[in-house]
């Protein structure tokens, strides 16, 4: 069926995003003996095809059949390239966000009593809200935590927070619409994972006007270090530590802040769909 749309329509690029589309297009290109030109994009620093070696032919020649294959982050980049083992048609496009939709002044917390967590995230195994949980036991009462997203370990979540010893101070928000206005009422912004391509949220986080706090992981290392703040990948009492020097500290919380959304101006979506239109006209 993609082999005779391909062929009925004459397209001049075809632009591919996940496995499936990555394998099957460059087969019906050659099937449909089209001349549309062929890129595609990789969303995250690994995936579980890597750690089986019989695919790895595969993969090589997949990727091999792509003009230009456009990575999300520079490490995703690199273990691509260690991956297949050439470097001539890869490249580094950071994914871009609307910043100015989620931009807010930064707070004044001189104050300030009461400080509300914000994580933005699917329920998916690559995101650790256990970890966020297990440092709100840490901190005194007056930190709350929300988090917002559903995915297939929402019900696990849910369970382990109702079992937490600050489960009254955990909210859980579900799919929202009004995410920028979600923010303006948070006072720190976090993201804790366990590996990321370059996540969105991330940059809309640090679009803010909020400290934002990562893990320090692959895909957030590069977008988040020196402007936001980096924890070791599931250490519980670091980020409660990180949390509460931050809210302490009225003058260090306002320069994470204005360091995270100067940073986030580099990914804006006009950066993003300028770079793309670029390599399409060269």
């Amino acid at each position: 069926r993609l082999t005779q749309f391909l062929h009925q329509h004459r397209y001049d690029i075809v632009h591919t995003h996940n496995t499936a589309c990555q394998l099957f297009t460059p087969i019906a290109r050659i099937l449909s003996r089209g001349k549309f030109r062929l890129f595609t994009t990789e969303h995250n620093t690994t995936n579980r095809r890597r750690g089986k070696w019989w695919l790895k032919p595969i993969d090589r020649w997949m990727y091999g059949r792509y003009e230009r294959v456009i990575c999300i982050s520079d490490q995703a980049k690199t273990n691509l390239e260690e991956y297949i083992g050439s470097k001539s048609a890869i490249t580094t496009i950071y994914n871009g966000v609307d910043t100015q939709r989620f931009a807010h002044s930064i707070k004044d917390i001189t104050g300030q009593t009461e400080f509300v967590l914000t994580m933005i995230a699917a329920f998916r195994p690559q995101k650790d809200q256990e970890t966020l949980i297990r440092s709100l036991e840490l901190l005194p009462p007056c930190y709350k935590l929300q988090f917002v997203g559903h995915g297939e370990r929402f019900s696990e979540i849910e369970q382990m927070a109702a079992q937490s010893k600050a489960s009254d101070s955990i909210t859980f928000l579900g799919i929202r619409t009004d995410i920028p206005e979600i923010m303006e009422q948070s006072d720190v912004m976090v993201l804790s994972s366990h590996w990321e391509g370059l996540s969105l949220s991330s940059i809309e986080g640090m679009a803010s006007g909020r400290p934002f706090i990562a893990s320090d992981v692959d895909g957030l290392r590069e977008v988040v270090e020196g402007y936001g703040v980096l924890f070791p990948e599931g250490d519980a009492p670091t980020l409660a530590r990180v949390i509460q020097e931050l809210c302490e500290n009225p003058e260090r919380y306002h320069k994470v802040a204005q360091r995270c959304q100067q940073r986030a101006q580099e990914f804006d979506i006009s950066v993003m769909a300028n770079r793309y239109s670029e390599l399409y006209l060269t």
